[in-house]
């Protein structure tokens, strides 16, 4: 009912209908997609090493993203003086990858086939996970459809090679990543403390074109600083770790570590990527609802996810 204005159509409220991401068109067939962008699902955790239940990230974050479903002419911001996501802008939800239980390979290639078809519609690929592992299936999508950057925000660098013969966990993405030849470099911000990757594999990290910046740094260098750190002209893909973020705003998910991001740090620094690059791909990972009996780590997900739409499509309207 989105043709209709408030008066004439259903109230929809949020807690009312199915839970696409923010009530948006739900598209199955995944030859069929038109659109800005796509959402995708990738309900698998069978990357982590610590506590489960990202696999209920998907559902968590499209619920919770309903709060933010009112009204059919976009959402205005007061502060920027602007409409976003307006009606212009068309986003579909298809729904989730298949996932196979612990069959990694199988459920990764199912994500990759997802991915692909949202990038030959010609539509932005937004992808909530799911555990971290999720992205090394995201990145292999981009292959052979130009070089690509990842700004990536995560309480962990994320750099293993391989351990105990897991090439493909949720500690490994960024490492698969920087071997990819399309990707030109990764600006890691948030690693923060104790990690899960070694001495070495900083140094190998820093090798192969990571930039790391600790959530002390990012303050000291301020959201215009950080942004010059990324390459000028670079497309770019958006990897959220949810535990980039403190856990006292986000504590739903399964490896917390303090210290991390507030809300607007992030905010502003994500929309000033988004003015000063493309941005050619997203995902959010590690969101596991069940640590979080309030549900406010998923409405941060699907706030932040939104205002980055918002943020990406703007932008691209502004340039012409």
């Amino acid at each position: 009912m989105t043709g209709h204005s408030h008066e004439t159509g259903r109230l929809n409220l949020p807690f009312v209908g199915i839970s696409t991401f923010g009530k948006r068109p739900y598209q199955p067939d995944w030859s069929q997609i038109e659109a800005d962008a796509a959402i995708l699902g990738a309900p698998f955790d069978m990357g982590t090493q610590f506590r489960a239940g990202a696999r209920f990230g998907p559902r968590g974050v499209r619920e919770a993203s309903t709060l933010f479903s009112f009204g059919h002419a976009g959402a205005y911001d007061h502060e920027d003086d602007c409409t976003y996501l307006g009606p212009e802008v068309r986003i579909v939800d298809i729904g989730d990858a298949d996932i196979v239980h612990t069959d990694t390979e199988t459920s990764h290639a199912n994500i990759e086939t997802g991915v692909r078809a949202i990038l030959d519609a010609g539509a932005l690929p937004v992808v909530i996970g799911g555990d971290h592992s999720v992205n090394i299936p995201c990145i292999r999508a981009f292959a052979g459809r130009g070089p690509i950057h990842i700004l990536q925000i995560d309480a962990h660098l994320d750099f293993v090679d391989v351990r105990h013969g897991v090439r493909h966990g949720h500690g490994n993405p960024m490492r698969r990543a920087a071997e990819q030849d399309h990707v030109t470099g990764i600006t890691a911000l948030g690693i923060r403390n104790v990690s899960s990757t070694t001495f070495e594999g900083y140094e190998a990290a820093r090798a192969m074109g990571d930039d790391i910046l600790s959530v002390r740094q990012v303050r000291a260098l301020g959201a215009q600083g950080v942004l010059a750190r990324i390459p000028a002209g670079a497309r770019l893909y958006i990897t959220i770790d949810i535990d980039g973020f403190c856990p006292s705003i986000a504590p739903g998910t399964g490896t917390p570590s303090h210290g991390g991001f507030l809300y607007y740090e992030i905010l502003e620094i994500l929309q000033g990527a988004a003015r000063t690059h493309e941005v050619v791909g997203i995902d959010l990972v590690e969101v596991a609802p069940d640590y979080d009996p309030t549900g406010s780590t998923s409405i941060l997900a699907a706030q932040v996810l939104l205002n980055l739409l918002g943020f990406v499509f703007h932008a691209r309207i502004v340039k012409g």
